[in-house]
């Protein structure tokens, strides 16, 4: 399996980070977890420059239902980053939802590489990381 550089998760629930958290460690699949508890915060993140550039993490892990910018709104202002900032980014829809509608919304994002139901377990990230990065 390949080890990533950077994942960043994106939720509002501190729980769920902590869990995420520990899973990726216990997975030993990174060399750094970031998080931000809302899509402005990611966003934020993104398009903050730094004397190495921008943050280009390998994998994100956005939930949906989040307070100031959900998921989607986070994806909207994504889009609008540059290829180049955004090519080696893999975008996976880490969520509670069970609405087939926010899987298809997910499927005709292109820049949505999987969606993917809570909880985010050793499995499902080997999954998702075996899929995107081989």
């Amino acid at each position: 399996m390949k080890r990533l550089h950077t994942i960043l998760l994106v939720d509002d629930d501190a729980p769920t980070l902590f869990l995420n958290k520990l899973v990726i460690q216990d997975l030993n699949c990174t060399d750094r977890v970031l998080t931000a508890e809302n899509g402005r915060q990611a966003i934020d993140m993104l398009t903050e420059k730094k004397d190495d550039g921008f943050l280009c993490p390998d994998l994100i892990l956005l939930d949906i239902n989040m307070p100031i910018i959900n998921g989607w709104e986070f994806m909207d202002k994504y889009q609008t980053l540059s290829a180049k900032q955004k090519a080696k980014i893999v975008v996976v829809m880490l969520t509670t939802s069970l609405n087939p509608d926010d899987r298809s919304r997910a499927e005709s994002i292109e820049d949505i590489k999987d969606f993917v139901s809570k909880p985010l377990d050793e499995i499902t990230l080997k999954d998702i990381i075996e899929k995107h990065f081989n």
